[in-house]
């Protein structure tokens, strides 16, 4: 799987698949299933650079002295949204707002696609950010869930709208 990257604005990115072949049912479950939780650990902080310690411990974890003070400084670094996964021909496409995620975010994704590409779907390339002149895409995406598209007002409403059972986070999904 080759990746490339075209003009990037992580607020307003999409991430552009060619496949060998176009993905079958079992294997867009595969894909979708990816997304999905890639957006829900980035969504939930997961993607955030500046509290990476046990990674900078090294190879040796045992009695590692975790600082959580240090964790709980950390500035948040979250994913804002995600459209939904779309097919086309030999090519899927998905629009993202990685919001304040690090490009760990990115990595992370690119590790996981590359290994999906080896063992389940032949992905010929990744192409991160620009679009394609063949398929179209809005000029503006959604960004409904993005904390600087609502007022104030608009937020307290989005609170009391909110069911107290639902703890999991909502994936704000692109219209098209």
């Amino acid at each position: 799987m080759e990746v490339r990257f075209r003009s990037f604005d992580p607020f307003n990115c999409w991430l552009w698949l060619r496949f060998e072949h176009p993905p079958g049912s079992g294997e867009r479950g595969y894909l979708d299933t990816v997304f999905d939780s890639w957006f829900v650990l980035g969504k939930l902080g997961g993607f955030n650079a500046e509290s990476l310690q046990a990674h900078e411990e090294g190879v040796d974890l045992g009695w590692m002295a975790y600082e959580n003070e240090e964790a709980e400084g950390a500035l948040p670094a979250l994913m804002h949204n995600l459209g939904p996964l779309e097919y086309q021909d030999n090519w899927g496409r998905c629009w993202v707002d990685l919001g304040t995620s690090d490009a760990l975010a990115l990595d992370v994704l690119f590790n996981v696609l590359r290994q999906l590409d080896n063992d389940l779907v032949r992905i010929e390339e990744l192409v991160v950010g620009g679009v394609n002149e063949d398929w179209p895409v809005e000029d503006q995406p959604d960004r409904d869930f993005s904390p600087l598209a609502f007022s104030d007002d608009e937020s307290k409403n989005e609170d009391e709208n909110e069911s107290e059972d639902d703890e999991a986070p909502n994936r704000t999904r692109k219209k098209h």
